[in-house]
């Protein structure tokens, strides 16, 4: 059975609203920067912190994309953006972006390792709530 961890933009974000392109941005950052210190290290960092390949198919184009591997360790990770409507403690509704990541039944030990650090990077990026795999949930947001 597929799992779910979810990045929820509150209030308290950097940004309210995020596109499947910025989230896109973030994963790419986060290879870049690992790949830099691979450089430093002089070793290949960047295989082992980043093994995958960013796919998008015709049927999920603008909704999700996913990341593939054909490393033995790692297999899939899906990616998507939607937006749920949530009612505050004084009965207002308001609309909430969240960034979800999806670990298919055919995913690894491994994609789910990779999947928190991700999710962990995003969330302190964008200063989110993250909901983790396990249900367990994580402020990266300034709480009053």
């Amino acid at each position: 059975m597929a799992t779910n961890a979810y990045i929820k933009l509150v209030p308290s974000s950097v940004k309210m609203d995020i596109t499947l392109d910025e989230v896109k941005e973030l994963l790419l950052y986060y290879q870049n920067i690992t790949s830099k210190t691979g450089e430093q290290l002089d070793w290949q960092y960047e295989d082992a912190a980043f093994p995958y390949e960013i796919k998008e198919n015709e049927e999920g184009k603008g909704k999700w994309f996913y990341l593939y591997s054909n490393h033995d360790r790692y297999h899939t990770i899906i990616f998507g953006v939607d937006k749920e409507t949530i009612v505050n403690s004084d009965g207002t509704k308001m609309e909430q972006t969240y960034i979800q990541i999806t670990l298919p039944e055919s995913s690894t030990f491994g994609d789910k390792g990779k999947a928190n650090e991700f999710c962990k990077f995003i969330a302190k990026k964008l200063q989110g709530e993250l909901h983790l795999f396990n249900g367990r949930i994580m402020y990266y947001y300034p709480r009053k």
